[in-house]
């Protein structure tokens, strides 16, 4: 199984003379010591466990059937603790730059008047909000509970290669993947001193309460999810279910007196809280979508005027969007006065006449994604695109520049895992959730995704990808 890493890829447990890694040295040696037969048993009884609780995802469009799990992976993915530790600082530095950019362009526009981002890049882009100019949002924190997405690359290096912050989902699959490998692996925990995740709901919600309205001496916090048939319901109905409150739809909850109530039956109750699982679009009809049967009717205003609060707050996308993405480390000296922990991924932004040109004339060797888009769809990874895909996205790109960014195609790192051949190296990235209440929090791990299929660069489960434990170590 181990060997010589592969020259261009960062190997997560083996290093370029073939020898392995500290922190995945105890984990090594148990998995030499394990039978092909005995983890092929592990692997389907994972497999059996996650159908019979019901941890699936939707996909759209997909004529095979509407509920699929995603494939779990035994092998984790191991990170030594001063690694984590600055990771960690990164993270809480990069998300809390993005709140203070989402505040600012809600009300002062500094950054805007500073000439740090055109103006048009913001106020033009379709996630802003202008319903959302001048309102105060508790402890000026937007986005509550943000997924940021991570990869290492060649030399080991990392870097941010997406921000989540509008509904980031993932994390319940972060939690189950820990449970399971302890129901399975017990004894791997006795060997590894593993720092823990199980108290991620409880973190959530200690960072939903601080953000209440004021007056609300005991918070009541619920999860508003679209419904069962949205992608990701499990996750909605897991984290409900961990925190202790409500999992709710649109039609329960109602706005009356400028408060926001939810239907019980003792009663009606005030909420104060909406960690709410449903896009901007389709959280009030009559603020945004008329056509929305997902939302509260009346919910903008009891928002705006302080007597409800939702995580995520309204207009977070504009700070996610791939168009704002390459200016977040200049967000970060412009606000916070210091230089990013972590870098981003060179970017090419496709409506700059001379970034265009470039994109055009070196798409076999770049990603190319659309600034919108979601879960793997409409990308090109140049380096395996076939020719006829290669046309399309220069059509594409010609048509509507705009719509795009481009990026290096970066050498991804590898982490060894278990396949259909036995264990052999994927690609993966992760995923760690940063909470914001009174402060930066996250748990040390995250959730990491790996790309099944031999050579390819795609993580996403929608795409074929699968996921695994992510283990910090606390020595």
């Amino acid at each position: 199984m181990a060997g010589k890493s592969a020259s261009r890829f960062y190997d997560e447990m083996i290093d370029e003379k073939g020898q392995t890694r500290v922190p995945y040295q105890a984990f090594k040696d148990w998995l030499e010591s394990q039978s092909p037969e005995s983890l092929t048993r592990k692997r389907a009884e994972a497999d059996l466990i996650f159908r019979r609780v019901g941890i699936t995802f939707a996909v759209y469009g997909d004529n095979e059937g509407t509920e699929r799990t995603i494939p779990f992976d035994i092998v984790p993915r191991i990170f030594p603790a001063a690694e984590w530790k600055r990771m960690e600082a990164g993270l809480r530095q990069r998300v809390r730059a993005l709140n203070r950019f989402l505040h600012d362009i809600y009300h002062e526009q500094d950054i805007i008047r500073a000439g740090v981002v055109p103006a048009e890049h913001i106020l033009g882009n379709a996630q802003f909000r202008p319903e959302m100019k001048d309102v105060k949002v508790p402890l000026d924190v937007y986005a509550n509970i943000a997924g940021i997405d991570i990869v290492r690359a060649g030399k080991g290096e990392f870097y941010v290669l997406e921000d989540n912050l509008r509904v980031p989902s993932g994390v319940s699959y972060m939690l189950e993947d820990r449970k399971m490998m302890m129901r399975l692996f017990p004894d791997l925990f006795a060997r590894n001193l593993v720092a823990p995740v199980a108290h991620y709901p409880d973190l959530l919600l200690d960072s939903l309460r601080a953000v209440a309205p004021q007056g609300a001496a005991e918070p009541v916090v619920v999860v508003m999810t679209p419904g069962m048939f949205n992608s990701a319901y499990f996750e909605h109905a897991f984290l409900a279910q961990q925190m202790g409150v409500e999992l709710v739809e649109g039609q329960d909850l109602f706005v009356a007196e400028n408060h926001v109530y939810m239907r019980t039956t003792r009663g009606p109750r005030r909420v104060d809280v909406i960690y709410r699982r449903v896009d901007d679009d389709f959280l009030d009809p009559q603020a945004f979508r008329a056509d929305s049967s997902l939302g509260v009717p009346g919910l903008l205003k009891v928002y705006r005027d302080g007597n409800v609060t939702l995580a995520n707050a309204i207009g977070t996308g504009v700070a996610d969007d791939k168009s704002i993405y390459p200016y977040v480390p200049e967000f970060i000296k412009f606000y916070l006065g210091e230089e990013a922990i972590l870098n981003n991924v060179p970017t090419y932004m496709c409506r700059k006449k001379e970034d265009l040109k470039y994109t055009l004339a070196h798409l076999s060797e770049l990603v190319v994604k659309e600034i919108h888009g979601a879960g793997g769809y409409g990308m090109l990874i140049g380096p395996t695109a076939s020719k006829d895909e290669i046309e399309r996205m220069r059509a594409a790109l010609t048509a509507t520049p705009e719509k795009y960014i481009a990026q290096p195609t970066l050498a991804l790192s590898t982490c060894p895992t278990f396949v259909d051949a036995g264990v052999a190296p994927r690609h993966i990235d992760l995923r760690p959730f940063v909470l914001t209440g009174r402060s930066e929090r996250l748990v040390p791990g995250g959730l990491t995704r790996v790309a099944l299929r031999e050579g390819s660069l795609v993580v996403n489960s929608s795409q074929g990808g699968g996921t695994k434990d992510t283990w910090v170590l606390e020595s």
